[in-house]
This record gives structure tokens, sequence and C-alpha cells, in this order.
């Protein structure tokens, strides 16, 4: 937690956006547990993990969204979903991510 805090301190000062990826729910096998965080900054850069990569690139592009509209958004993956097998999360589980930008 220590190394995306001091990520986050060092995009503020550069003058970037910052978006925070959490995992709010999981249910069955999952990649990472609730808390698990990702920080993006608006340069692109991104520290910490929210699912051990599986879903990393998709929830990426979320929080690149959510810098621009300064929007929050609430994502879903499971292996039901079509989505999930796009993005990698084949674990057998299902994982929940709050998506929101840094204010």
């Amino acid at each position: 937690m220590h190394d995306i805090i001091d990520a986050i301190d060092r995009w503020l000062a550069r003058g970037e956006q910052v978006a925070i990826a959490t995992v709010v729910r999981t249910m069955g096998s999952s990649p990472r547990q609730v808390g698990a965080k990702m920080a993006v900054s608006s340069g692109g850069a991104m520290i910490g993990s929210v699912s051990g990569g599986c879903i990393e690139g998709a929830v990426f592009e979320a929080c690149q969204e959510a810098i621009a509209t300064g929007q929050s958004r609430l994502l879903h993956f499971g292996v039901a979903d079509e989505t999930a097998w796009e993005v990698g999360l084949a674990c057998g589980g299902a994982i929940d991510v709050l998506v929101e930008p840094l204010r």
C-alpha cells in the first residue's frame, strides 16, 4: 500500500490526475481479495493489482475513462460473462471492482 501512496503522491506532484480501482466484492475463486487496489495516472502509469493480471487491461481502460469523465464506475467480471473470457478471468469466480477518480 505504501508503494501505491508514494506513486500517487509523485503523480499528483507532476500535475497528473489519478484514478483508483478497488476490489469491493469477490464470489467463488478470485485472484485478489476485497480491498486490493490499483492506481492509474493520466500519464498512463499503473501500480498495484486487482487481479494478478487477468483483468488489469480492462480496469486500466476504465480508470482512464474515469479520469477523463470524472465519473465512478462499478465493474463486474465473472466466468458467466463474455467479458470475463475476453479479459482472461478464467479462475472460476467473479469479482467487482470500483473505479473512481481521485478528487
